[in-house]
């Protein structure tokens, strides 16, 4: 192998092959290229192969669309939808918002194979549909919000006296500062990759919402955050962004695009101090940012009183300030933020309107406006609005 070695830092191992060559000629030929840096060509970068092939589109325009209905009928109708439209993406769960895999790995010595959920009998069968139809696929991972992974494995999250911590809603996390958490979340985005997702979204990288106003009440471990003179909320921080770089950095071999959800009024901070967010320091580590800037989302923010009913001036606003914050990055991604294709009833009378083409249209338009053509579409029930112009 040592003298294989030397031959391919030569470059020269054919002509070694056929002929003698002199000492002199040898070392020339050595010097050569080695100055034309000939090495990375010769030794390229493994990408894994899954066989399927999907071009990334001019813009990247998209829906969700949840485990379930990605392994039913409705995926057909979702499937038409696009195929007829302007849209050209979609993003699929994977791992969904209780922490469920959504399907069952064919390999029986996965570590997921008797976790999966068969909400999605034949993945490779659907992304093959995606393939035929130049659909886009974008594989949605769930990371810190887990109720199963929190009750099978209370250890790695938080804990309220002897019991598993649960939000308001009934949800528990795990824990961002554990480096098992992490290869947990990154070993399903690595199958997904295998499968033939182009793009692995993570969701929910993130510490639960008002972590600061508990964190002294909770039980849970630090890892190797312990130490160090920062504070807690720069320990957050910096725990949510190293998972970032180093789920990039494990899905490089597989040729994937990298992309993360975020809280829109995290650009609107330095850091967000609960959830351990910081904008810029995030963007840094992936091809693709995805702030949630859903107008119903927002409260009297960029002096809007109630954004649900001006959705076109709120996305203005929040474009005009992400575009800022990503031009201070010297390598800044993809801007893909999700615009919003449900109503938001919830607000009560007075604070929001029925959403449908007019609106999901007007926040189109405010991110074309601002130089931002890529954007997805978040409907919870994938009861997406007929007729809508999504020309870039």
């Amino acid at each position: 192998m040592k003298s294989l070695s030397k031959c391919i830092v030569a470059g020269m191992c054919l002509f070694l092959v056929q002929q003698p060559v002199h000492a002199e000629d040898l070392e020339q030929a050595r010097t050569v290229a080695l100055e034309q840096k000939e090495l990375p060509k010769l030794a390229p970068r493994f990408v894994y192969d899954s066989g399927l092939k999907f071009d990334y589109p001019d813009a990247v325009r998209g829906l969700y669309v949840t485990g379930h209905v990605a392994g039913g009928n409705k995926l057909n109708e979702l499937i038409q939808y696009v195929d007829e439209t302007d849209l050209n993406a979609m993003v699929i769960d994977i791992k969904d918002d209780r922490g469920n895999v959504t399907y069952k790995p064919e390999d029986k010595d996965s570590p997921y194979s008797n976790i999966g959920k068969d909400y999605i009998r034949k993945p490779v069968d659907m992304l093959k549909k995606l393939e035929d139809k130049k659909i886009y696929p974008i594989a949605r991972v769930v990371v810190f919000k887990d109720t199963f992974l929190a009750k099978e494995k209370p250890q790695w999250s938080f804990k309220d006296g002897d019991k598993v911590w649960k939000n308001g809603r009934g949800e528990s996390f795990v824990n961002p500062f554990l480096k098992e958490v992490w290869d947990y979340n990154v070993g399903i985005a690595i199958e997904a990759a295998k499968m033939g997702f182009k793009e692995i979204q993570f969701d929910y990288v993130r510490f639960p919402e008002g972590f600061e106003n508990k964190e002294d009440d909770l039980k849970y471990d630090m890892g190797e955050y312990e130490k160090g003179n920062k504070t807690h909320t720069e320990k957050r921080v910096q725990a949510v962004t190293d998972f970032v770089a180093y789920a990039k950095k494990q899905l490089e071999p597989y040729g994937v695009e990298v992309s993360v959800d975020i809280f829109g009024y995290a650009a609107t901070l330095p850091e967000a101090p609960g959830i351990g967010q910081n904008f810029s320091k995030i963007s840094e580590n992936v091809d693709v940012i995805s702030s949630m800037i859903y107008p119903s989302h927002w409260t009297s923010y960029f002096g809007i009183e109630k954004p649900d009913l001006k959705p076109y001036e709120l996305v203005r606003e929040y474009a005009k300030l992400e575009n800022k914050k990503l031009k201070e990055l010297e390598t800044p991604p993809t801007s893909r933020p999700w615009i919003q294709d449900f109503t938001a009833s919830y607000l009560g009378e007075g604070n929001y309107q029925k959403y449908g083409k007019e609106q999901v249209e007007a926040q189109i338009k405010a991110l074309n406006d601002n130089g931002i053509d890529e954007y997805l579409l978040w409907n919870a029930a994938n009861r997406y609005t007929k007729g809508v112009d999504y020309t870039p």
